[in-house]
This record gives structure tokens, C-alpha cells and sequence, in this order.
């Protein structure tokens, strides 16, 4: 594997070519201390696989060089290192194969190189075959449930409540490094800091071992005090969702197969029938982007007369907030260009007896405009 590295810092350069120079099969193609250098160095060249690039490098700005690097080799894997923990965050939106926080260990740059030469090991199969690039692929249900299971060995039989619930928590930071104390406070808040530590080990324990099954046994990894998942062996739904989403900017005809179906992968609110306290803020800011896209795609399949799937969208959203009334002028509109003078009728009748009796209301004006257009 050849790897290049990137940083400003000549004791930082000089540091990962000494532990690069010990890894097996690893092949240090380059290094340099400035973006322009690099990206010279790799534009042409199709023999780089990795590479190491400092989040911050003197006046050059990391992340755009990774995104510069992908848009000149697009199967490049990106690991970020730098001394800020504070920027993983920014960090994840450009996909990178991992992130480090400077000072760099020898057995942690080792796990990086091998999940690296891991994933390059394996060849596709074909096109469209994304799903089975890796063996022992796990598929994580977290959209109104809790499920996660592989071809292989079929469901994840989970040995304790808290070990579930910590491979939960995992998933929810999406790959990202946690530190103990902050799991500590938020899966055992009851407990006292001893006996909170040991039941986390144990979970920790139990969490490997349910998982190990699957051959997901590494991918729950631990370092100086912080925990993470790895998620380069998984696919899980909500993560899938929000991604889609985001590639989803405008909804055409094009896509619009692919847009319907990513409306239907939001089976349910995240982890809705868990208590996870800690999981509420996520759950609540999913559930907007839910809202938010399903309005969008409802709006756009209203505009090209695809009433029937613009309908049960707008009967879905109706149905997890009755008293919105951006929902329920979509609904009626729907009805009304389809001619439905009927189920128009009844859900008018419906949102008026429901303002009335839950919050003592009348409809708003708009609304009853509308239904006066189509009735």
C-alpha cells in the first residue's frame, strides 16, 4: 500500500515516516508540507492509496485539500490528523477512513493501516453490488427499532440491555470517538463512578463478544479513555437516510424512484421503542429532516400528478402531527387536485372537529380558503 502524508509540522513528518517505515506492505510514496505539493504529486498518478493529511496545514485548509485529492482519485482513502479533537466533527462530512488525534501511537496507526488494506483487499463483485463488498456485513435497523443482523449468523443476540443499548449510543455519534466519562454519565447516571466503570467493561465485553458472531468483533474500538464504532462493516438505516437527503438536493424525474424509496427507509422515529434519554435530541433533529424531505418529495410528486404516492406521504406526515398545518394544506391540496371531493370533504370535517375539541380553535383562514377552492 502507498501512503503519502501531509503536514506542516517537520517533527510530525518526520515522526509518522519512522512509524510508516516499520508498518509491513506499507509504502511511504510521499510527504510534504503544504496542499499544492501534494496535490501535484498525486494529480496523474493512480499508484496512491492513503493518505494522511493534517487538518490544519500552515494557510491551507485540510478538508478542501481531501476533497481536491478525491476529485483527482476518487477511491483515495482520507485519514485526518491533528492536535484539535474539537474538529471530527467537520471532519466526518467528507467520509474520511478514519481520524486521529495527534499524539499518533504505533498500534493505532497500525489498526487504521489495516482497516485500510482491509478494504482493499476485497474486489467488487459487479455493479450494484455495493452491499457485499465485505463479508460479515452487518445491517443495523435503528428507525423504530433496535435490530442489527448479517447474512451469516443472522440476528445479533445481545447479552445484556446495556451492552445493546451502548452499541446504540455508538452508533448514534456515527463513528466518532466518545469519551468514557461522557458514556459513563449517560448510559449509567444512576450509578457510582467504580461500579459505573466496571459495569461499562463489561458491556464493552459483552458487546465484542455478541458481536464477534458477525466477525464485528473489532468493531468496537477503544483509545486513550474514548470509545467508537467502526462503521466501515456496517449499513445502518438512519445514517442511510440522512445521507440520502443530503445527495437528494433537488428531486427530478430521473430520481424520483430512488427519492420515493428513501422516503419509505424512515420506518419509524430513531430507536422508538428504546428510553434511551440521551438518544432524544437525535430522534427529535431526524425526525425534521424526515418532515422536512417528505414535504419536499410530497410537493414535487403533487407537481408531476403523481397524486396516490404524494397522498400517502401527506396522510404519513398528517398522521405524526395532526395539528401542523403545513401538513394538513398539503393533504387537502393533494385531494383537491385529484378531485377527491370526498375524502376532501371528511378531512376537513376531521382538522375542524379536531382544532375544536383538543385546542378549542378554528381553522385558519388559508385553510379554509383552499378547501373552498376544491369543494
Amino acid at each position: 500500500m502507498r501512503v503519502i502524508i501531509v503536514d506542516d509540522e517537520p517533527a510530525m513528518l518526520l515522526a509518522m515516516k519512522r512509524l510508516l517505515s516499520n508498518m509491513e506492505d506499507v509504502e511511504l510514496a510521499g510527504s510534504f508540507r503544504n496542499a499544492a505539493e501534494a496535490l501535484d504529486f498525486v494529480r496523474g498518478r493512480d499508484d496512491v492509496d492513503l493518505a494522511f493529511l493534517d487538518i490544519q496545514i500552515a494557510a491551507d485548509d485540510g478538508l478542501e485539500l481531501a476533497r481536491s485529492l478525491r476529485s483527482i482519485r476518487a477511491n483515495l482513502d482520507i485519514v485526518f490528523t491533528t492536535s484539535h479533537a474539537d474538529y471530527a466533527i467537520h471532519a466526518y462530512d467528507v467520509y474520511p477512513l478514519d481520524y486521529m488525534v495527534k499524539p499518533i501511537s504505533r498500534q493505532r496507526l497500525a489498526q487504521t493501516i489495516a482497516r485500510a488494506a482491509g478494504r482493499r483487499s476485497v474486489a467488487p463483485s459487479g455493479a450494484g453490488s455495493h452491499g457485499d463488498l465485505t463479508p460479515h456485513r452487518l445491517t443495523v435497523r435503528g428507525l423504530g427499532c433496535l435490530e442489527a443482523s448479517s447474512k451469516e449468523a443472522g440476528a445479533v443476540k445481545w447479552i445484556s440491555k446495556k451492552s445493546m443499548e451502548l452499541f446504540a449510543y455508538l452508533l448514534v455519534h456515527r463513528g466518532r470517538s466518545v469519551a468514557k466519562v461522557r458514556i459513563l454519565a449517560d448510559i449509567f447516571p444512576e450509578m457510582p463512578l467504580k461500579n459505573a466503570e466496571t459495569y461499562l467493561n463489561t458491556a464493552v465485553y459483552q458487546l465484542r463478544k455478541a458481536l464477534s458472531l458477525h466477525g464485528g468483533k473489532e468493531m468496537i474500538l477503544s483509545s486513550q479513555e474514548q470509545y467508537r464504532i467502526d462503521l466501515d462493516q456496517a449499513d445502518v438505516d438512519f445514517i442511510q437516510f440522512e445521507q440520502g437527503v443530503e445527495r437528494l438536493s433537488a428531486i427530478h424525474t430521473a430520481n424520483e424512484a430512488a427519492a420515493i424509496e428513501l422516503e419509505k427507509l424512515f420506518a419509524g422515529e430513531l430507536l422508538e421503542d428504546k428510553s434511551y434519554v440521551w438518544a432524544t435530541a437525535e430522534r427529535e433533529r431526524l425526525a425534521i429532516i424526515y418532515d422536512s424531505y417528505a414535504k419536499r418529495l410530497a410537493s414535487w410528486l403533487l407537481s408531476v400528478k403523481r397524486y396516490r404516492e404524494a397522498a400517502r406521504i401527506a396522510r404519513r406526515l398528517v398522521s405524526r402531527n395532526e395539528f401542523e398545518e403545513a401538513s394538513a394544506l398539503l393533504l387537502l391540496q393533494i385531494f383537491g387536485a385529484m378531485g377527491d371531493r370526498q375524502s376532501l370533504h371528511n378531512y376537513c370535517e376531521h382538522y375542524t372537529q379536531l382544532l375544536r375539541q383538543e385546542l378549542g380553535l378554528q381553522p385558519s383562514e388559508k385553510f379554509r380558503q383552499l378547501y373552498e377552492q376544491y369543494k
